[in-house]
């Protein structure tokens, strides 16, 4: 301990010190990351995680199960003209190759880092499998033009391709010469070169290198006549009809300015004619201008600060010693910038399958979050280069740290859903959705009544499990209702249900949900009298309307409760303070006694308020089995914090009558009060 402290104490003084010495920017980069490259070890620790004996949960049948939000592959269009070009960061590792064999064993690809992952702490998604494209093997035609024709259905433009230049030496340049080769293969690409040394720890660091990069000016000549292939390319992305050519770390270059100029020489007198330089913010962050390059590329997670988290959640492994990292710290603003450069976003990140027990992971990151996330960098590329707007996106096919847009087997494709979400424009007056669990068939006309005499133009979304199908739809059809529905297993009561159905909601400009659900409540006499009161108390005719335009019109409110239903969560904590405990740490919150939950599980809601659930990357075999419990199942947990990730979010809970002016109701009388 004492030694981790003085770590601390030396690094922090360094770092300050360093802060205050007036550098220009570009000196900065070169100082810090020789500085880092080289005293890696003076780092501090990062914090340690909850190691709680006999607590943590795991699925113990398989490694595939599916989060809530989970997207099946949905054909949409896209619009005639995009409002930028989302350009993705791509991987060509994925074959293998003699270097790798010698490295790391005869028939490496990282495949194999990326099957061995394990879940580290409770929520932790790990292996992050494939599933569409499943394992494959980039020396296979058919596999990149999936790939392409995947990219393409969801909106985007182009790969931005890692290209491993070594003093003359190329690594993992296979998959890009069968592009090249093959014209029907009508993906854009542009390169990006890796320019720095590869190493055993996967980080560029000067330890343990495998290969070595050997910069020079002979070298940088070689480098540029090497690529000129793929710039001369009709397919190759262009800005400004320039042939746009990408470095990860021109902090690197002995001298960057003058690699610049021997490029642009090189390209004017063998005719390829102009370029455009940009280089990635992975390490640097300099005015690209300064250096002889025309732009920038963000590239979120690195160069950016986020809280750390570790200590607030439950580890599986006891002798976990990475870090873990909020996600949407990075996605609540774009970076700006007083030169030209080109936003970025990030689905995700998380390297443990590199750094088994020690890997660097970003909690909370969400599809829904991205989609929010990538529509504000088109909103500023489109405001930054108005002619040809950009986005970059960290990454396609980045596996083995956790950035990927392709399908896999927790999400399917919802980070692709998400991409396509946020290049379509946002309807100006969504149909409020009214979100809809049937499981007593017969309760269902009562519901189906009350939305008819509300007088508001619904979209009816209906929730029931496989055998209840037909009968339920036979209801609407006969009542001239037409909804559209989402069978599921009878799990998660009607929780579960709402929570999946409503993740595509997140995405597609819905505003508000009315969550309701055929109400029985069979282990009290007084259920039926329970139902019509909250039916009443959300959806009477003299009160719907002004429900729905006071959570249109009132900013803070994020939920609005039946009567007398808000209640203290402290005080109606029951049998589920363990499950409470276990969301609150994945929310990232601490339940306090001002916190208030919805009885009943029927509200009216803001759909944003509902993206703190997403954020805990909650999967289905977490619910329990369906036995008829009336308390203490994560279904009746989620009831009780649904609203404190909001709350935490500036979204508050308030009543109906409290929204409407009307008297303060009854005290709840359909439960007793239990402290936890």
């Amino acid at each position: 301990m004492r030694i981790d402290s003085f770590r601390s104490l030396v690094f922090h003084g360094l770092r300050f010190g360093f802060r205050l010495m007036p550098l220009p920017t570009g000196t900065r980069d070169r100082l810090r990351q020789r500085f880092l490259s080289r005293h890696a070890d003076l780092i501090p620790t990062p914090p340690r995680g909850r190691a709680v004996a006999g607590s943590a949960r795991r699925p113990a049948d398989h490694a595939a199960h599916r989060l809530i939000d989970h997207r099946e592959k949905v054909d949409a269009p896209l619009p005639s003209v995009l409002p930028a070009t989302l350009v993705a960061f791509y991987l060509p590792q994925f074959h293998p190759f003699p270097e790798n064999d010698a490295w790391w064993g005869k028939g490496f690809t990282e495949w194999r880092n990326v099957a061995r992952a394990l879940p580290q702490f409770e929520g932790h998604v790990q292996p992050r499998l494939p599933a569409d494209l499943g394992f494959y093997d980039l020396r296979l035609r058919e596999t990149m033009h999936e790939q392409a024709d995947l990219a393409k259905a969801y909106g985007i433009g182009a790969f931005c391709s890692y290209f491993y230049w070594f003093g003359g030496k190329t690594l993992m340049e296979a998959p890009l010469r069968s592009w090249l080769a093959d014209p029907s293969l009508d993906m854009a690409i542009c390169l990006c070169w890796a320019n720095e040394n590869w190493s055993r720890r996967w980080d560029g660091r000067a330890d343990d290198i495998l290969i070595a990069q050997d910069h020079s000016a002979d070298d940088d000549l070689a480098f540029i006549a090497h690529v000129s292939d793929y710039l001369k390319d009709p397919r190759y992305l262009r800005v400004d009809g320039k042939p746009m050519l990408l470095v990860y770390r021109p902090g690197l270059l002995p001298e960057p300015k003058q690699t610049a100029a021997r490029w642009r020489a090189w390209c004017r007198d063998s005719g390829l004619g102009e370029i455009h330089l940009a280089y990635v913010q992975s390490f640097d962050n300099v005015d690209p201008r300064t250096i002889g390059f025309d732009s920038a590329v963000g590239f979120p997670p690195n160069n950016t600060t986020a809280r750390n988290v570790t200590a607030g959640r439950t580890l599986l492994n006891p002798d976990y010693a990475g870090e873990l990292l909020d996600w949407r710290d990075l996605a609540e603003s774009v970076k700006e910038a007083d030169y030209p450069l080109y936003p970025a976003v990030n689905p995700g990140w998380d390297n443990e399958a590199r750094r088994s027990g020690r890997g660097r992971t970003f909690v909370h990151a969400s599809p829904a979050g991205y989609a929010a996330w990538l529509r504000k960098a088109i909103t500023a590329a489109r405001h930054r280069m108005p002619a040809q707007p950009m986005v970059f996106v960290n990454a396609w096919n980045e596996w083995a740290e956790g950035a990927v847009l392709e399908p896999d087997t927790a999400r399917g494709h919802a980070w692709l859903d998400a991409t396509r979400s946020a290049l379509l424009p946002l309807p100006r007056h969504p149909r409020p959705v009214a979100l809809l669990h049937v499981w007593h068939v017969d309760l269902l006309p009562d519901i189906l009544h009350a939305l008819k005499a509300s007088c508001i133009d619904w979209r009816i979304v209906a929730t029931t499990t496989e055998d209840r199908e037909t009968a339920a739809r036979e209801v609407c059809q006969r009542l001239g209702f037409t909804a559209e529905w989402c069978v599921y297993p009878n799990r998660g009561r009607d929780v579960l249900p709402f929570l999946r159905a409503a993740a595509p909601l997140l995405l597609d400009g819905t505003r508000t949900i009315l969550k309701l659900h055929t109400k029985k409540t069979e282990h009290r006499e007084d259920g039926d009298r329970w139902r019509r009161d909250l039916l009443s108390a959300l959806l009477a005719p003299e009160r719907a309307r002004r429900l729905l335009d006071a959570l249109h019109a009132t900013p803070d409110i994020g939920f609005i409760a039946p009567d007398a239903h808000a209640l203290p969560l402290t005080d109606y904590m029951g049998a589920n303070a363990p499950h409470v405990r276990r969301l609150s740490e994945r929310l990232g919150i601490v339940v306090t006694d001002d916190d208030r939950f919805i009885a009943g599980s029927m509200f009216w809601a803001k759909v944003e308020a509902l993206r703190p659930v997403y954020d805990m990357d909650l999967a289905t075999w977490e619910f329990e089995e369906e036995a008829g419990q009336v308390d203490g199942t994560l279904a009746h947990a989620i009831e009780r914090v649904v609203t404190l990730g909001a709350a935490r979010q500036g979204l508050c809970v308030r009543e109906a009558n409290d929204v409407l002016g009307e008297p303060t109701a009854a005290r709840f009388t359909y439960a007793k009060e239990s402290r936890a």
